[in-house]
Order: C-alpha cells, then sequence, then structure tokens
C-alpha cells in the first residue's frame, strides 16, 4: 500500500480526531442496526389481521375496504392504527431472488397499497415466515431475510408479523435475531411481531427481538374450548388466559405478551365478545381485531371501541394484570395503573349466572411486582364500570349477577371525598 503525503504540514491532532470519528461511526453503525427500531409499541399495538376472518382469501381491494372502514367506522379514532395483511399475499421470486406480491390478488403492488394505507393516516403490515415456506405454503424468508427486509422498507411497510411453519432443526431465537437485524439494517422502523406460539418460551429472550411475542397457539372462535384439527390446535379465550400464568413480569412497555388476534364480533355472545376484549384489555395484549370491519355490527363496533376498556390496555404504566382471588367459578384480576389507579375485572368463568357479593374490606390489594396496595379499610377509591357506566366507591360491598362468560370491569379512582 502507497501512502501520498501532502506537501503541506501535516495537521496530527485533527489527523487524530479525524481516525476516531471513523471508528467511533463504524462502532455506532455496527451496534445500530443491531436492535429492534425503540419507541415502537410503548403500549400494546392496536390495529386489525386479515387471517382470523379471511384466511387466505385477501386481496388488494379488501385491504384498501378495510383502511376505508376503519377511518369511518370511528376504529382510528379509537386508536386502531395498522392494517395487516397475513399469510397468502406473496407471489413467486424473480430472477434475483426479491419477493413479489401475487400479481392476480395484488395487481397495483404493494407500494401502492402502502401509499393508499398511509393516506388514511393508518399504518401498513405484511406477513412473512422464518421458514422456507410459509404455513399457506407460500415463500419464507429462510435464506432471503436481509433482501425481504429491504424490500419491505422500499414498499413501506410498518409492522412485520413473522411465523414459525416449517422450521424443522431451527432455533427459534437465532432465526427471530437474524430479521430483527435484517429489518434494521433495512432502515425503515418497523414494529415486529413474534409468532412461535410460545414453544420456545420467547418471554424469556424476544425483549430484545421483537416488540411483542405469542405466548400460546392460534386463537379459536370460542369462548372455552380446545380445537385440534391435524397437527395444530386452536385455543378459545378462557384457555389462552389460563396459558399466561407466570408470564407478566416479561411484558411491559416495548415488549408485550401477546395472546392472539382477536375474535370479537365473529360469533360469539355480545358478553362473551365484551369478557374477551376485556381480558386482553386487563392483560396488557396486543389489540388486533380479526372480524370483517365492512360488515361489522353496530354492538361490536361498541365493544371495540369502549374508550374507558382501550385506556386500560393502553394505560403507559404497560402492567399485565394478576389474578387475586378465585370463587368457584369467579374470579378477580387487578391490574395497577398510572396515577395510583386500578383496573379490577370480575370474570365469570361458568356456563351459569353467578352472583359477585365482594367485601372491599375483607382484603389487601397488593401487586408485589410494582409494590402498589391498597388497604380498602384505610381509603375509599370511586369506581365506574367500564360496561355499564354505572358508579359507586369502595365504602359499602359489591354486589352483583354475572351472566355466563361475563365480566363485571370497574375503574377505580380515589380516594373518595368524604
Amino acid at each position: 500500500m502507497k501512502f501520498l503525503w501532502a506537501s503541506a504540514p501535516v495537521n496530527i491532532e485533527r489527523v487524530a480526531r479525524l481516525v476516531l470519528g471513523i471508528l467511533l461511526g463504524v462502532a455506532v453503525c455496527g451496534n445500530s442496526w443491531a436492535q429492534k427500531a425503540e419507541g415502537l409499541a410503548l403500549t400494546p399495538q392496536m390495529g386489525w389481521n386479515s387471517w382470523n376472518k379471511f384466511a387466505c382469501n385477501i386481496d388488494e381491494r379488501l385491504i384498501r375496504e378495510t383502511a376505508d372502514a376503519m377511518v369511518t367506522s370511528g376504529m382510528k379514532d379509537a386508536g386502531y392504527q395498522y392494517v395487516n395483511i397475513d399469510d397468502c399475499w406473496q407471489g413467486e421470486r424473480d430472477a434475483d431472488g426479491n419477493i413479489q406480491p401475487d400479481p392476480k390478488r395484488f395487481p397495483s403492488g404493494m407500494k401502492a397499497l402502502a401509499d393508499y394505507v398511509h393516506g388514511k393516516g393508518l399504518k401498513l403490515g405484511i406477513y412473512s415466515d422464518g421458514g422456507a415456506t410459509t404455513c399457506g405454503g407460500r415463500p419464507g424468508s429462510r435464506g432471503h431475510e436481509y433482501q425481504d427486509a429491504r424490500t419491505y422498507a422500499r414498499w413501506g411497510i410498518d409492522y412485520l408479523k413473522y411465523d414459525w411453519c416449517n422450521t424443522p432443526g431451527m432455533n427459534a431465537e437465532a432465526a427471530y435475531t437474524t430479521m430483527r437485524d435484517a429489518i434494521a439494517k433495512a432502515g425503515r422502523r418497523m414494529l415486529f411481531s413474534l409468532c412461535e406460539w410460545g414453544m420456545s418460551r420467547p418471554w424469556e429472550w424476544a425483549g430484545q427481538v421483537g416488540h411483542s411475542w405469542r405466548t400460546t397457539p392460534d386463537i379459536y372462535n370460542c369462548f372455552d374450548c380446545e380445537f385440534s384439527p391435524g397437527l395444530s390446535t386452536g385455543l378459545g379465550v378462557l384457555r389462552i388466559l389460563d396459558r399466561q400464568a407466570g408470564l407478566r413480569k416479561f411484558a411491559g412497555p416495548g415488549h408485550w405478551n401477546d395472546m392472539d388476534m382477536l375474535e370479537v364480533g365473529n360469533g360469539m355472545s355480545e358478553d362473551e365478545d365484551r369478557a374477551h376484549l376485556s381480558i386482553w384489555a386487563m392483560m396488557a395484549s396486543p389489540l388486533i381485531l380479526g372480524n370483517d370491519l365492512r360488515s361489522m355490527s353496530e354492538s361490536t363496533r361498541r365493544i371495540l371501541t369502549n374508550p374507558g376498556v382501550i385506556a386500560v390496555s393502553q394505560d403507559r404504566l404497560g402492567v399485565e394484570a394478576l389474578r387475586v382471588m378465585v370463587d368457584g367459578p369467579l374470579e378477580t384480576y387487578a391490574k395497577p395503573l398510572d396515577g395510583g389507579r386500578w383496573a379490577l375485572m370480575f370474570l365469570n368463568r361458568s356456563n351459569q349466572p353467578a352472583d359477585l357479593r365482594h367485601d372491599w374490606k375483607a382484603e389487601v390489594l397488593t401487586d408485589g411486582m410494582t409494590n402498589r396496595s391498597v388497604d380498602f379499610k384505610q381509603t375509599v377509591y370511586r369506581w365506574s364500570d367500564l360496561w355499564s357506566k354505572k358508579t359507586g366507591d369502595t365504602s359499602t360491598k359489591l354486589q352483583a349477577r354475572l351472566a355466563p362468560h361475563s365480566v363485571l370491569m370497574l375503574l377505580l379512582t380515589g380516594p373518595a371525598k368524604s
């Protein structure tokens, strides 16, 4: 190597500063792209996904119409912002290995679709898989992670759901970390949603990799059942709730336990739909709609846009609820909120009505994880029912009759004035 020295005197200090700056720049760049996008999902993400209702029957018209409906129905104003395309959008890879959308289903291309969704003030999400093929048999991202991430960035994608089908012998943490790095290297901030169904205990490692991770197999559209077609398993609402035991310490702003997409509006009763949304909000799970926004009933719309329940979901403390009491079919969950408030949920798991008689002064409400507690003998709190809008306070016993598969969800604020 030849060095060509300038004839003018060399400023050694200046050269040293320049070399140091280059080295620091390389170090920063080398680390910065190997991180998930910070500042996203500081509260559980809210949006819509195509899979629960439409599976592979998707096209660009559906996505455009869903974006339209998200705005006109009030979903956007309620906080839902992501319009997510699940599996089966993919066509073939081109000669250079670049993934292409299915030309029949998405003839305008993903960039045009992203522009349309962004024009509505919303964000567009997309789907891929850590294996060579997706769950629906379309091209996956194995061996193309960096290439696919660059493609998504060029299209203007804001959210990637990354599945785990067709991955024999693969290590989940390594595969998801590779895609995390690929997204960061691509230069566009994307929310990264891990979907490997809790098989490798992602709550123990995924906080530095993605913004949320699935904790269970797929949800099934029922309140209390388990459905197993072939090798897959579908869990009802209560079965998913039961599998969250012990996981709350792993969740918080920017990293969430994901209980899967919502089935509200897909055939359960209104009581079950209200309970379903309440449970997801209490547990700080992402609220990703799974119904047809274009044709939902007014009752479904009112359930999904309940401002009090959404506020509990989006509380900035980001604490998952804990189960504090079990009395036969009745369970009580408590969630510490910002500003010294609490959310309480009384859940009737039974197929029969249940009578609730809750003596506030009988127990001290305590959450050891957050070091929050309330002694209702000493302090009286006001409460408001987030579904019926009734109000009261903790100076008197709470009595209610809960319908089958229903909840009573209260917001506690206080102390109440005497």
